[in-house]
């Protein structure tokens, strides 16, 4: 009698955790795969929209030349746009080939302000100090889309206040690891925020291909320093009333780590910053639902949800478990996550890769596994940002 109980308390806790990942997939899923209403097209407005492009960039020498370049060209003759580079702590030839490039170059050394948050105060603070409207942010290690920037600037101009453009994988052939970071930056980074966009909720930030106009970054300063800056702003924006918009048709290609080490840096840093920001913003985002601030209810279930490699391992329990309806459960949440990769790999990766992302997924859960501590040392209060090494070399791509 006491193991029975005891197994349906463990059912419970596992519904639980898993709870909340579950009805976040399986709303924003079905909301990205409803087809859009068709609207009249917008006429490009005419006047000039001054907008400036942030590119916080630590020790990127290899890689920040291509990335100035491919925004310089993916701008128009008629647009007004500065490029404007935060050389951050650098010990590399960063600021020279960013300005060799075509860009304004800011330095910043100063080891106690160490992580992209201040790079990204500093940048604001000197875009806003001259005419430009906006500010683009990009990471160093990216290049954008052709029309990228005039479509954020045609955005901007018929009434946005923020903006996220499509955020995925630039060299998903280099390994299995950036295969399956290609499936899984789709899903997180285009099905979720289309859904978003799709239901008028806020679309959110993924620190990369974001935009901010100046009168939001003059009433809500980017006073954001944690190891997870992005999502720490945008539930001050959330909490402010302002929604980020959703830019489907700009997309911005991001470098991911090949190696184990770099992954290994990069995962524990995305994780356990939004374990600390979890821990930190959920009770406030619950306290405002229960006070009837219902815009605040996908916010929160997005940060109490878990990573889908967790996801699976938990609901992986719950089907070996003797409860008919945790098994049931488990069932139903195994084919939710099926929906959301489905839909990730529809005019994304195909199904060849998707198959070959799928089945590394195994090895992935374990290492993940293997590397929580460190995840859980990223999630203090007083974790350091730590860089993401590059391991591939940069060939024009």
């Amino acid at each position: 009698m006491i193991l029975f109980l005891l197994i349906r308390a463990v059912g419970v806790v596992l519904v639980v955790a898993t709870l909340p990942l579950l009805a976040e997939l399986l709303v924003l899923t079905l909301a990205a795969l409803v087809p859009m209403a068709r609207v009249k097209d917008e006429s490009e407005q005419p006047e000039a929209f001054p907008l400036s492009v942030l590119i916080p960039a630590y020790n990127e020498e290899a890689l920040i030349g291509r990335c100035v370049r491919s925004i310089l060209d993916s701008t128009s003759s008629t647009c007004s746009t500065e490029v404007l580079v935060v050389a951050h702590n650098c010990s590399d030839a960063t600021a020279a080939e960013a300005e060799a490039a075509g860009a304004r170059v800011l330095v910043l050394n100063d080891p106690a302000r160490a992580g992209k948050g201040w790079a990204l105060n500093l940048g604001f603070a000197a875009a806003l100090a001259g005419p430009s409207q906006a500010v683009l942010v990009i990471d160093a290690d990216s290049v954008v889309c052709p029309g990228m920037v005039e479509a954020v600037q045609q955005k901007f101009k018929r009434g946005a206040r923020a903006l996220q453009c499509r955020y995925e994988v630039h060299n998903s052939q280099d390994s299995w690891r950036t295969n399956l970071m290609t499936l899984a930056l789709r899903a997180f980074n285009v099905i979720r925020p289309r859904g978003r966009a799709r239901l008028g909720l806020s679309a959110g930030i993924f620190g990369n291909g974001f935009a901010l106009h100046r009168d939001v970054i003059s009433s809500i300063p980017y006073g954001a320093f944690s190891v997870v800056e992005d999502l720490e702003y945008h539930l001050k924006l959330i909490r402010a009333g302002i929604r980020v918009e959703f830019v489907d048709t700009a997309t911005v290609l991001g470098e991911m780590p090949v190696s184990a080490k770099g992954a290994r840096v990069q995962r524990a840093r995305w994780e356990g910053g939004r374990l600390h920001i979890m821990k930190q913003w959920a009770p406030r985002l619950m306290g405002g639902v229960l006070r009837g601030q219902m815009t605040l209810l996908e916010p929160l279930l997005d940060l109490l949800a878990l990573p889908i490699t967790s996801e699976v391992s938990l609901l992986m329990v719950a089907a070996c478990l003797p409860l008919t309806w945790l098994r049931w459960y488990a069932l139903v949440g195994f084919a939710i996550l099926l929906l959301h990769v489905t839909a990730a790999s529809i005019g994304g990766p195909g199904l060849w890769r998707t198959m070959k992302a799928l089945m590394s997924a195994p090895a992935h859960i374990l290492w993940k596994l293997l590397i929580f501590p460190e995840i859980w040392r990223a999630s203090r209060a007083n974790a350091l940002w730590v860089r993401t090494n590059r391991e591939s070399p940069v060939d024009g791509r």
